[in-house]
């Protein structure tokens, strides 16, 4: 859907309100760094301020997961008029959508005609080895698990693949990820590819060059799709959040991705859209077994009951996120999820949980059972201010009734080794075009496989492991929403979690005014590859 608006706060409010299909918004497209005798025209270029490290360009990494990718495209891409739906999966370098051929055996008949951007051609061998390599234990993906229900991938001549799958799903959540070339596949981790900084993939742009500070790419005349208008995308990585908002404000960037907090700073400056785009990325509060106080059922309820959700989403995340109690949010839709048995607020009925399972007041003002106090750590990313905010705002509501909360900012390597002793303000929902990839590796116990922050407690509600894997095995429907209605239930009366929100991805933009299609709703993976520049063959100059 094409969208164009005048400058101003963009929401799924103001998107709703669009006629005929088509909602109206405002994007900025100036050159930074360039005076105004170089700078270039509309259609040549945009500058997009990136917090993240440049470069990991390559799906076995994690990049272009979704299909989501100015350089990859999937077998499908999500397709949606708007964030307030879970996206439709189309057809991108599949022809059509994939075929039940027999029981849990798919046929996915691919486009002709493709390219890579070295000048390959694109057929089945291609997309056979990606799927081979993303599971290759010697390959060491870090989206290896993303991918179990698919049993193998096999070509079909060269112009098609057969899905095998060990489950009765539909296969298509799990045919998203980019395609890279077969000649591109190494026998060795993904973290060494040649790829993560020469990526070669079918999509509408190709790497021009790139450096620790600055990645460009560059529209392919070759693309099998629709040509891009904008000729030229410079990714500059600008890490802190207040740079980033500085750079928009002065015209050196044309967009960004921001904390709530200070995208809402720039409001209303002339020239600047602000954008909160809704997501399935959780954050919440991973709890550790090990610790005697949060080990117990009775406090993991307690601190659920403890907490004003809707408060952390007024204050924390000024109003742009909803909140969150499972990992199955609302935008699921009624027959899936379950609003009864989300967490209200009612701090008097979690100090009576407490009393009542020996957690006593001591003169402190910190509950204790024996030798045992009510107090844990909570570590969070200290590059990450709302994961601090958020940590901090916990930290004051579980003082509120007794529970001692030591926050602690450090980095992602001092938690990796404390996940089983320390609690982890964690973020989740990477793949929520399916709900069983969005809820079953954060609640299942773990497995041999696991990921490091799958579930990292390894606590789970009685019986729910097996509600999971039925749910998991089982083909979409009304008995299936039901499975996923009884999952939310069942983790209710013994939460292992602290969830609290679901975010809104918040963006500002400098726009001169080009037709594009809205945001769509977006996984935890987020920056400035989502947002308003999801679809960037979709901008166009306005007619």
């Amino acid at each position: 859907m094409s969208v164009y608006t005048g400058v101003g706060r963009l929401s799924s409010t103001v998107r709703g309100l669009a006629t005929a299909g088509a909602a109206l918004l405002v994007v900025t497209v100036a050159v930074a760094g360039c005076s105004t005798s170089e700078r270039a025209p509309l259609t040549d270029q945009i500058v997009l301020g990136e917090g993240q490290d440049l470069g990991d360009l390559n799906p076995m990494m994690g990049y272009a997961q979704l299909g989501v990718s100015p350089i990859y495209d999937g077998l499908l891409t999500p397709a949606a008029d708007g964030d307030d739906r879970v996206p439709d999966l189309v057809p991108a370098l599949a022809a059509s959508r994939p075929e039940r051929v027999a029981p849990r055996t798919w046929r996915v008949p691919l486009k002709s005609g493709v390219t890579f951007s070295d000048g390959t051609a694109f057929d089945a061998a291609d997309v056979v080895a990606t799927y081979r390599a993303v599971v290759d234990p010697r390959v060491a993906s870090q989206i290896s698990t993303d991918f179990a229900p698919i049993v193998a991938v096999e070509a079909d001549g060269p112009g098609a693949v057969t899905v095998r799958m060990k489950t009765d799903a539909d296969p298509s959540p799990y045919l998203l990820v980019g395609v890279v070339p077969a000649e591109r596949v190494e026998d060795a981790p993904a973290a060494e590819w040649a790829l993560n900084t020469e990526p070669v993939g079918t999509g509408a742009y190709r790497l021009g060059s790139l450096d620790p500070d600055q990645a460009v790419l560059v529209a392919r005349e070759d693309y099998w799709g629709r040509r891009p208008a904008v000729q030229r995308i410079v990714y500059t990585h600008v890490p802190d959040d207040n740079t980033r908002a500085q750079r928009i404000a002065a015209g050196e960037i044309d967009g960004a991705n921001l904390p709530p907090r200070l995208a809402e700073s720039l409001e209303g400056r002339a020239g600047i859209d602000v954008v909160s785009v809704k997501s399935a990325d959780w954050r919440g509060i991973s709890l550790p077994s090990a610790n005697p106080f949060t080990a117990d059922p009775a406090a993991r309820l307690a601190m659920n009951m403890g907490v004003d959700r809707q408060a952390v989403v007024d204050d924390v995340l000024t109003g742009d996120g909803e909140p969150a109690s499972t990992p199955i949010a609302s935008v699921y839709g009624t027959d899936v999820y379950d609003e009864g048995v989300q967490f209200g607020f009612d701090a008097d009925r979690a100090r009576a949980t407490l009393d009542a399972a020996g957690w006593r007041q001591t003169a402190d003002g910190v509950r204790a059972r024996g030798a045992d106090r009510a107090s844990f750590a909570l570590l969070y990313n200290a590059q990450d201010t709302l994961r601090r905010d958020l940590a901090v705002a916990f930290a004051a509501a579980m003082k509120r009734i007794g529970v001692e909360v030591l926050t602690r900012g450090t980095s992602w390597d001092d938690i990796d080794s404390e996940l089983t002793t320390a609690a982890v303000l964690l973020g989740g929902g990477a793949t929520p075009y399916s709900i069983d990839s969005q809820v079953y590796d954060t609640l299942h116990t773990r497995v041999p496989d696991s990921s490091p922050y799958s579930n990292p407690g390894d606590l789970t509600a009685p019986g729910l492991d097996a509600l999971l894997d039925e749910a998991r095995a089982s083909a979409p429907g009304p008995a299936n929403d039901q499975r996923y209605r009884r999952i939310q239930q069942v983790y209710a009366a013994a939460p292992t979690y602290v969830f609290l929100a679901f975010l809104h991805h918040t963006y500002a933009s400098r726009g001169d005014g080009r037709r594009h299609d809205a945001p769509i709703l977006e996984p935890h993976s987020h920056g400035v590859t989502w947002g308003p520049w999801w679809n960037m063959p979709s901008w166009q100059p306005v007619s």
